[in-house]
């Protein structure tokens, strides 16, 4: 075959290449028959014939061929671990729509990110210098373990970021609260109000809330349950607040009143504990960089002057 021959060959194969990854790109932006009827029958069920209700179905043969590796690889780090009603308790607080397994395949994937990282310095360092191979094996079974464990101080991370916007918002929607209560509505219509205004963690903390009421489920019971699983105290006083002034009929509106200014109180504290505990490094500044170029153009002229002069 010419030269010529083969440079149509492998520009047809490109051609056709080419033409498969545009009509593949075609259907995958294509809206898939769920998202155009499913809006429009959203109160009716989704139990009818054909639907999977599996939400984390595979989408790919790579993953259904890895899912059952991942999941005996879940619960072999699950009983080297434990700690399950304090990891739920994490996921609960955190906002997480998560279980359990589906949390502990993750730490699975950030372990092998992390051996995969080593390993990659462990075969260069191997190329490079030849030696003993059980170092770079302990390190690669480090740098698993290095994974699964910052996996696990991610989600407390993601915790506590989700308490402090708790505490931001909640002086705001004690406020609204308290409006909506001062103005003649219930409890429940105005935290239904406020809730459907607002937007953030604890609204949607409140939400979970609403929805328990409108279930069946006692007011004061739903708050008590808020303020067992909640992870900050000024939820938990909140939420026992409205249980106890709902049981008893005592003025809720006082109540929030008193809630959000204490919320904004203690903001104001912690303000002025965190400035003053880093008073010492808002002097580091000041004394190695301000202080040394006030010397130096202070003295410096002087010393050029002198070596100037000098015989």
């Amino acid at each position: 075959m010419t030269a010529a021959v083969w440079g149509g060959v492998l520009g047809g194969t490109a051609a056709v290449g080419l033409a498969l990854v545009v009509a593949r790109v075609l259907v995958l932006r294509r809206p898939q028959l769920e998202a155009r009827v499913l809006p429009y029958v959203r109160d009716l069920t989704t139990s009818y014939p054909g639907h999977s209700s599996a939400p984390d179905a595979p989408r790919s043969a790579l993953v259904a061929l890895l899912a059952p590796l991942l999941r005996s690889a879940a619960d072999v780090v699950e009983r080297v671990l434990g700690g399950a009603p304090s990891v739920r308790r994490r996921l609960s607080r955190a906002g997480l729509d998560q279980t359990l397994h589906d949390f502990r395949v993750e730490q699975v994937l950030w372990g092998l990110t992390g051996f995969a990282l080593t390993a990659a310095y462990g075969v260069l360092s191997a190329v490079a210098n030849p030696g003993n191979p059980l170092p770079l094996v302990l390190l690669c079974a480090a740098g698993f373990g290095s994974g699964v464990l910052a996996r696990d101080q991610h989600l407390t991370a993601q915790v506590r970021k989700r308490e402090r916007a708790i505490v931001a918002e909640f002086p705001t929607i004690a406020e609204l609260l308290a409006l909506a209560v001062a103005a003649g509505e219930g409890p429940v219509s105005a935290l239904d109000r406020v809730v459907r205004r607002s937007q953030g963690a604890l609204s949607t903390d409140l939400g979970a809330v609403l929805a328990r009421i409108r279930t069946g489920e006692p007011v004061a019971d739903a708050f008590d349950r808020l303020a067992a699983t909640t992870g900050v105290p000024i939820v938990a006083r909140f939420a026992h607040g409205v249980a106890v002034a709902v049981e008893r009929g005592t003025p809720l509106t006082e109540v929030l009143h008193a809630q959000a200014g204490d919320v904004r109180e203690a903001g104001r504290r912690e303000l002025i504990e965190q400035a003053s505990r880093r008073e010492i490094l808002m002097m580091v500044p000041v004394v190695f960089i301000v202080l040394p170029v006030t010397v130096l153009f202070a003295f410096w002229p002087g010393l050029i002057g002198l070596s100037l002069t000098a015989p």
